[in-house]
């Protein structure tokens, strides 16, 4: 199959999915769900619209279009994918399947449900280009790989796969910089950055830099409407730990009544709990930055003003030319 061809019958199955009626929509969602209790019906209705996002001609035509693919090279690439947010591995998926590949999937026991209907939907769609996607228990025989996994699992996948051209992800979070010019509109649609998918994924903010003189009370009473978070069981655990540590510790810290705010200069936070550090001015901010470049997945900023940030409340809402930690996918699969 031409590349014309394949992005035609993508858009077919983002039309299919679209079209998908409520019953068994429902279903499908209550599967994933079942796989993994941080998958609420919010979270999937999230994903699954960035997903349909993904699925159009026009996307895929203007993805795909400064790249060149050898249609008579196709190489057998596996992927092992991670379950934390919903269909996380669908872009490499969807990546390995435009570039003209065949992709071996090894999909996460905590979200098969998702990856597996889809792939099942492409095949009754299309079956000539379906039938480029195995699911496999085990990869065997592959010629490229991509993995996302934990700093610990990639040490791993960094010894199993070195003899294939790979990509290896490790632990990334994201990052936002405060002004102090926002407006609490501004600060809400920062709330999306910070709770959706509970804080789980990659391109959730973990960490913020605010200016010395800030008052993050301010930030709190913004995102007052993100407080039925504690509604699911699961974050309410992790916050009355975490609440109950901080206390008897004796740390200081803020508490929004569902989440909290303590300074660190870490950036990864444990779920319910957001760091925040303070910075003296831009350059010291560009500093801390840089020191930090290969743990950050992406940095929000108001409007998106910062250097190579974008506007608060996208950040989990990626274009498919936004790449997991800044590795061109699409580069990497046409050259192999």
């Amino acid at each position: 199959m031409k590349l014309e061809e394949r992005i035609n019958a993508i858009a077919a199955l983002g039309d299919y999915l679209k079209e998908l009626d409520n019953a068994t929509k429902n279903d499908l969602f209550l599967r994933a769900a079942n796989e993994n209790p941080w998958f609420t019906q919010e979270s999937l209705h999230l994903a699954w619209q960035g997903i349909l996002n993904f699925l159009t001609k026009e996307k895929l035509t203007q993805w795909t279009s400064s790249y060149s693919f050898a249609e008579n090279k196709q190489k057998k690439v596996g992927l092992v994918m991670a379950g934390n947010i919903p269909m996380v591995g669908f872009h490499d998926l969807l990546s390995v399947i435009v570039a003209g590949h065949k992709a071996l999937v090894k999909t996460s026991s905590q979200d098969s449900a998702l990856i597996l209907f889809i792939i099942n939907s492409l095949n009754e769609i299309q079956p000539a280009l379906g039938g480029r996607v195995a699911v496999v228990d085990r990869l065997n025989d592959m010629e490229a790989v991509i993995a996302t996994g934990s700093d610990n699992s990639s040490r791993y996948f960094d010894y199993y796969f070195s003899k294939v051209p790979n990509i290896i992800r490790k632990n990334r979070s994201s990052c936002a910089i405060i002004s102090g010019e926002e407006s609490p509109e501004e600060l809400l649609a920062l709330g999306d950055d910070l709770f959706s998918y509970f804080g789980l994924g990659c391109r959730n903010v973990s960490k913020l830099y605010v200016p010395k003189s800030y008052a993050l009370p301010t930030l709190l009473d913004a995102i007052q409407p993100f407080n039925q978070l504690l509604e699911h069981h699961k974050y309410r655990n992790n916050y009355d730990y975490h609440k109950s540590i901080m206390l008897v510790n004796g740390e200081p810290h803020l508490d929004s009544g569902f989440s909290l705010f303590r300074e660190s200069t870490d950036l990864v936070s444990p779920v319910s709990v957001i760091y925040y550090e303070f910075y003296e001015d831009e350059a010291a901010l560009s500093q801390k930055l840089l020191a930090n470049q290969e743990k950050i997945q992406a940095i929000a900023s108001r409007k998106g003003q910062y250097p190579k940030s974008i506007p608060f409340g996208t950040l989990q809402k990626p274009e498919l030319w936004d790449y997991a930690d800044g590795v061109d996918t699409l580069k990497f699969l046409s050259g192999l």
